[in-house]
């Protein structure tokens, strides 16, 4: 882990913590790990972000979370969706699904045998309250402007296609090679960002795939990008009341 006091800006290299279950496996990052002297695996409401593989015809048989908010973010293939509610849904680069699971909510996912192979990231967020009524969001997304930052949700009201119940936002960029972008910034918020695709380059240190950031204090900084790259940008109160009872992201 490396850090840098002068930015405010904390590295962590590719997660090591990993469950491998054949033909799905999960790569777990807890960006609080990022800080040397956070006491909390989350950072605020950002509880986990899971780098999720599954092979083509593979399902992820019916099963309940509870007390968190999932968002399931697929730049490339389909990650299809099953419910107790009766949705048949199928997420890709054009939509975002979004489970406010609340006081329970019931889903299974698979991939087809003519699906591509997958990777995507399933996003763990800690609500402000416990056992908030359940719903699901599965909303179009506006296609990606090269070099430009995308925002894909926000809290309740905020101007996003999807929301969670929680002071955080979602945004992500497609940087071409030798382009800039600075971090998205907000007052009062702290920046946590994931390198899905390339490597890029700020204050001094080089991240890159699998790679993350933090950034305390809301800092200025700018990305760029040493290889086409995707990046994936968290903006969080760290300060937001939160909950911990969470089936998974806790």
């Amino acid at each position: 882990m490396n850090a840098d006091a002068d930015t405010g800006l904390y590295k962590a290299p590719r997660t090591t913590v990993s469950q491998n279950q054949g033909k799905f496996r999960i790569h777990l990052n807890f960006p609080g790990r990022n800080h040397p002297t956070h006491d909390d695996h989350g950072y605020g409401p950002l509880a986990t972000v899971v780098e999720s593989f599954m092979d083509p015809d593979t399902l992820i048989s019916m099963h309940q979370h509870r007390n968190e908010e999932i968002v399931s973010w697929v730049p490339a293939g389909v990650m299809r969706h099953g419910d107790r509610q009766g949705n048949d849904l199928v997420t890709d680069p054009d939509h975002l699904l979004v489970m406010n699971a609340g006081r329970g909510f019931w889903h299974e996912e698979r991939t087809l045998a003519d699906d591509p192979p997958l990777r995507m990231l399933q996003i763990f967020v800690r609500p402000h309250s416990l056992d908030l009524q359940p719903d699901i969001q599965h909303e179009p997304v506006p296609g990606p402007v090269a070099n430009e930052w995308r925002h894909l949700f926000g809290p309740e009201g905020a101007d996003a296609p999807a929301f969670v119940r929680n002071d955080i936002h979602l945004y992500d960029i497609r940087l071409d090679e030798g382009a800039t972008g600075r971090l998205p910034s907000r007052d009062g918020y702290d920046t946590y960002f994931y390198v899905f695709e390339g490597a890029v380059e700020t204050a001094g240190t080089r991240f890159e795939e699998a790679e993350s950031g933090l950034l305390v204090d809301d800092r200025d900084l700018a990305l760029t990008a040493t290889a086409d790259s995707l990046v994936v940008a968290f903006q969080v109160d760290p300060d937001a009341p939160i909950t911990k009872q969470g089936t998974i992201g806790r």
